[in-house]
């Protein structure tokens, strides 16, 4: 009599593991191998699922993949239920950033675990680009970059994609809004996207954005400067009547005294031709550096800006946290997959192989948030001493939260 072992809520792959439905190993199994079967030792499940544990045991270049796998061949064996312990080779391993992962296929797969682990209290997306360095041929003016829109609170990248110039993410980041439930969500990023038809197709989707306004849009931003002028009248107001409410925050840390003021009027709300404006403010960053007790620098930043949440959506104070949150895509993710994982220093200028790692890097990145590490760094120390608890978070889901 035939019987399984497995839960209702398992599958076990053809080597014998036995995984999670919805687990990133369930997604890595739906991926379609391009090679053909003669002269193929490793299944394109078994070389994904070790490049992933390899980056999550802090090993970054092709190189050091294959000699820490060829170092922990016996246990990764054991873990993958593979038959023989020979592991592949850094050509190997180079070869699945070049030529075996289809990156359309792949980056879809990413897209659609990410956004299937989201914890759905995230509100804040950041939308921004990112410089691929390594990429980067001699001789060639420019290296890949792509557009990703982050979900800050879970460190998730929701979806991306390569974009020819800085310039051109004004005609991708559309499509790449598209691709993403906006209903109750805010959207930021820098002074490049603040146009009038992205405005509006946020609106539509039923999310709120909140821009920066520079250069890009100079009447807007006009607007804005004299209406927060203190010797400019106020439309609609007396002399010395407005409706400006406020906020200061005050930061001291890193040998550095920060003062943020932050005021929001909607007297503009009538006056300016953009789609769904809820309120104008005005940001006033001062900077003082302290050595032994005393200020030897001092610096002030103003930006002027723009969104589509009104007074009883968002006070100051919130919009000052959620423009402060735009920044995390730099810390959260930029600086993390260039200095932890050292994406820009790990060569990759054939074909799409750049692309594909930082799709592996943002994987990664998420995988350790949902283990509930706030340090990468520390997470991957942590993992490179503990290789069966790095494979499941492979093979398991997120657990709900109550």
């Amino acid at each position: 009599m035939e019987y399984s072992t497995l839960e209702p809520w398992q599958e076990m792959s053809e080597t014998g593991v036995i995984y999670a439905l919805g687990s990133l190993y369930d997604q890595i199994e739906k991926l379609t191998d391009p090679r053909k079967p003669k002269g193929k030792r490793y299944s394109l499940v078994t070389l994904v699922i070790l490049i992933l544990l390899g980056k999550l045991c802090q090993k970054d270049r092709p190189l050091e993949i294959a000699d820490w796998a060829r170092n922990h061949a016996v246990e990764l064996a054991n873990l993958l239920k593979l038959k023989q312990q020979w592991m592949p080779t850094h050509n190997t391993i180079r070869r699945v950033f070049q030529s075996i992962l289809p990156e359309t296929k792949f980056d879809r797969l990413v897209q659609e675990y990410h956004q299937q682990e989201q914890s759905g209290k995230g509100e804040v997306l950041a939308m921004d680009g990112k410089v691929l360095r390594g990429t980067r041929i001699a001789d060639q003016k420019c290296s890949d970059q792509m557009l990703s829109v982050y979900e800050v609170r879970d460190q998730l990248v929701l979806v991306q994609a390569p974009v020819e110039t800085k310039e051109n993410e004004i005609s991708v980041a559309p499509e790449l809004l598209r691709q993403v439930d906006l209903k109750g969500k805010i959207v930021t990023a820098d002074a490049l996207h603040t146009q009038r038809e992205i405005s509006q197709q946020i609106i539509d989707q039923e999310g709120d954005y909140i821009w920066p306004v520079k250069g890009n849009q100079p009447r807007l931003r006009e607007d804005i400067e004299r209406l927060f002028a203190p010797d400019q009248p106020k439309p609609g107001f007396g002399k010395n009547e407005t409706d400006f409410e406020t906020v200061i925050r005050t930061n001291l840390g890193h040998g550095r005294l920060e003062k943020r003021t932050l005021q929001t009027s909607s007297l503009l709300n009538d006056y300016l031709d953009w789609p769904g404006v809820g309120q104008v403010y005005r940001l006033e960053r001062k900077f003082c550096w302290i050595r032994q007790g005393k200020v030897y620098r001092t610096t002030c930043e103003i930006e002027y800006g723009i969104t589509s949440l009104n007074r009883n959506e968002a006070s100051p104070a919130k919009l000052l946290q959620v423009r402060r949150k735009h920044w995390l895509v730099e810390t959260g993710l930029h600086y993390r997959r260039d200095v932890t994982f050292h994406e820009d220093a790990t060569r990759m200028t054939v074909g799409i192989a750049g692309q594909i790692l930082a799709t592996v890097h943002n994987l990664v990145i998420g995988l350790i948030k949902r283990a509930g590490f706030t340090n990468a760094a520390q997470a991957r120390r942590y993992y490179d001493g503990h290789l069966d608890e790095a494979f499941q978070l492979l093979i398991s889901v997120r657990q709900p939260t109550h």
